[in-house]
């Protein structure tokens, strides 16, 4: 962010956030109306509203080819609003504004960098202007620069309305708003006023007019305050609460308002008696005050109504919050649950009788708990966010590659950790994108021959189940060809067993590996054999895991589990010697002590466990880790059946020491080469006295030993 001045962070990380929010809305309503290749009225006058708040405050960032960007875009549309053409070529005008969009999503990447330097945009907007050409009928494209630089006096007369003298007195309420000192580049925030009232009036203007073009209005307003007068749609009451709930505004005042409304405002009947009284204690200063009171309020009078009000007007609730400062917040959470853990278990004091002690002890974990849900809660976000992104991917793949493809979302409005979204849209992206290239069936007529519909569907699903979210990406195009994968792993050299003693399970998830592609062509979308390897690591990244499920001539599923936060879970520690682990409470169904009759060998001599009527597999926990257990008879420890993903065994272990809710320290990156997520370690933890226990991770335990 070089480009910027010391001090105006938070002002760029507003700007970054409003308008990339306003771009993803933009494509929203792009793919919404591309469908029926019509844009409809208010379909016209959000695109409009949208490019005309990012030309704004790219204006008053200093980001002039963004500015000049949205303002073509404006321009266009303002024509297509005012002047309804026919267009003839619907296709040419949403690429148009398609490319645009993705040309200041781009923008707005770079300008987070240290180095950043303007793009040239000038080559996009040539094509908008030769657009807007073609709209007003005229044929020399030189003129184009001069027909859209006409547009803007044309917005601008819209969105300030000029009337005669004598019309804005009689019409309009003004208002002077002044600003805290010091909270600077008060044009940007002068604009930011404005653009949350447009809607609610029938008529606007305000001074300083250039607030959009002028950085030097930010004095005039310092100086003698912001002018708006406007004439309301609704109550005047809704627009002064607009202006009140604005950021950085320090107060405000009436400077005139309507000798006679044309609409009168509708104001709460119990607004009224208070109306009157006020004006009451008014001293007439003129013969015209007691026609002011029959047909409206004075200033004085409005300026008392709204002293009088401040005390108990509602505030804005809602405010945006930087996110490192939750992460912040949820590692300050974290280390005060470790803490509490060190106080209440504290070794000094093991066999001491603290009744006042262990109450408080208790109320302080009561307070903890509630302390941690509020964060969660604060840093849950629905999926809806990471699956709208997709619809502008299946979007431009079904142009580029001729496939007519449904996407539908089911269970978008499930919630997960902030920092749980930020790294699933990759995967997501890949993901949908092979399901596009390799999933869906090239052409309409080979689905028809299959029996199946002749357009076809991806589904991106989501749902929790027992403290993990689980997302489904489906299609019901080719699926996977086992036969085809294995072939093509065997070529490659990257089997580990013989082929016969792969499962079909295994054959699929043969396609995560670094390398493999089944496409024999690189495409743009795929066969480099990258794709499905970065979407198992960004899983795995964040403590997830994926499998694939496929029916070959039907479809197939990816299917993602991950937790829904990474930072504190609920625990059972249980001994194994003089090492203490930690099993994830979700994952065990039961613990009991071994009797000798559920004790049977498998047909190959391993051991199994019988419990009511179902056999488990047995794995020694002190096995897997080399340890030297206190027990190594199976009478004498405990036994914990655990189950993920469909599949149960039985863990064998010395003692279980207790439920702990524990803080999830994930491993250093250094340890990656020596494969601790395979072998069975999620991660970390540290006790209340101090010493580290390893989490275990069920899934790959079950799997691989």
């Amino acid at each position: 962010m070089s480009k910027f001045e010391a001090g105006m962070e938070a002002m760029v990380d507003m700007y970054i956030y409003e308008t990339t929010t306003l771009l993803e809305q933009l494509d929203q309503i792009l793919m919404k109306t591309e469908s029926a290749s019509s844009f409809g009225e208010e379909d016209i006058n959000e695109i409009f509203r949208i490019m005309h708040t990012i030309k704004g405050s790219s204006a008053m960032m200093g980001l002039e080819n963004m500015s000049t960007l949205a303002h073509a875009i404006e321009d266009m549309f303002f024509i297509i609003r005012e002047e309804k053409p026919v267009i003839t070529n619907t296709r040419d005008l949403y690429e148009l504004v398609f490319n645009a969009s993705d040309l200041l999503k781009a923008e707005i990447e770079l300008l987070q960098e240290d180095s950043y330097s303007p793009t040239d945009f000038s080559g996009a907007k040539q094509k908008i202007f030769d657009f807007v050409d073609v709209l007003k009928g005229k044929a020399p494209a030189g003129n184009a620069a001069q027909g859209t630089a006409q547009a803007p006096a044309a917005t601008a007369a819209a969105s300030q309305s000029a009337e005669p003298a004598e019309q804005k007195n009689s019409d309009f309420t003004a208002v002077r708003v002044f600003f805290e000192d010091d909270c600077k580049m008060e044009n940007l925030r002068a604009l930011l006023i404005i653009n949350k009232i447009r809607e609610d009036c029938e008529k606007l203007e305000y001074e300083p007019a250039d607030i959009e073009t002028n950085p030097e209005s930010a004095k005039k307003i310092i100086e003698n305050g912001f002018v708006i007068r406007f004439k309301p749609i609704g109550p005047v009451e809704n627009i002064t609460r607009e202006i009140e709930e604005a950021l950085n505004v320090k107060s405000y005042e009436f400077i005139s308002t309507p000798a006679k409304e044309e609409k009168a405002p509708v104001q709460p009947a119990a607004a009224q008696p208070v109306q009157q009284q006020a004006s009451q204690s008014v001293p007439e200063k003129k013969a015209e005050a007691p026609q002011q009171k029959e047909e409206g309020a004075s200033v004085e009078q409005i300026n008392n109504l709204l002293a009088q009000s401040k005390s108990g007007g509602t505030k804005q609730s809602l405010i945006s919050v930087n996110l490192n400062k939750l992460d912040q917040l949820l590692d300050m959470v974290g280390e005060i649950v470790i803490t509490e853990a060190m106080v209440t278990a504290n070794p000094d004091l093991k066999g001491l009788q603290l009744d006042n002690f262990q109450k408080a002890a208790r109320q302080l974990r009561k307070l903890t708990d509630e302390l941690q849900d509020i964060v969660m809660s604060i840093r849950m976000v629905p999926l809806s966010g990471a699956f709208n992104k997709m619809t502008r991917i299946v979007r431009d793949m079904k142009i580029k590659l001729n496939k007519d493809v449904d996407l539908v979302f089911e269970g978008e409005e499930t919630e997960v950790d902030k920092s749980v979204i930020d790294n699933l849209n990759d995967p997501l992206m890949h993901m949908v994108r092979n399901a596009m290239d390799h999933g869906i069936e090239d052409t309409a007529e080979e689905r028809i021959a299959k029996g199946k519909p002749a357009k076809g569907t991806i589904t991106l699903s989501a749902y929790n189940a027992s403290g993990e979210v689980i997302i489904v990406v489906s299609d019901d195009g080719k699926g996977i060809d086992p036969a085809k994968v294995l072939a093509k792993a065997k070529k490659n050299g990257l089997l580990t067993k013989p082929e016969k003693d792969y499962t079909e399970k295994e054959i699929f998830n043969l396609i995560m590996l670094p390398g493999f592609s089944t496409n024999e062509v690189v495409t743009e979308y795929s066969g480099r054999g990258v794709g499905m390897d970065v979407v198992r690591k960004n899983i795995e990244k964040i403590g997830g895991s994926v499998s694939v499920d496929s029916k070959f001539g039907q479809g197939t599923n990816f299917i993602i589990k991950i937790p829904l936060s990474l930072a504190i879970v609920d625990g059972m520690e249980v001994t194994v010697g003089k090492s203490i682990f930690t099993i994830p409470i979700n994952s065990i169904k039961e613990s009991f002590k071994l009797k000798p009759k559920q004790l049977i060998k498998d047909t190959s001599g391993k051991e199994m466990i019988m419990i009511r009527g179902e056999c488990y597999p047995l794995i020694r926990l002190y096995e897997i880790y080399g340890l030297e257990p206190s027990y190594t008879d199976l009478f004498s420890g405990i036994i914990i059946l655990v189950e993920a993903e469909g599949k149960s065994a039985c863990l064998f272990a010395d003692e279980l020491i207790g439920e702990q809710q524990v803080v999830v320290k994930p491993f250093s990156p250094l340890l990656n080469n020596f494969k601790v997520k395979q072998n069975g370690m999620a991660g970390c933890t540290i006790l209340g006295d101090g010493s580290i226990t390893i989490i275990l991770d069920v899934n790959n335990i079950i799997s691989n030993f």
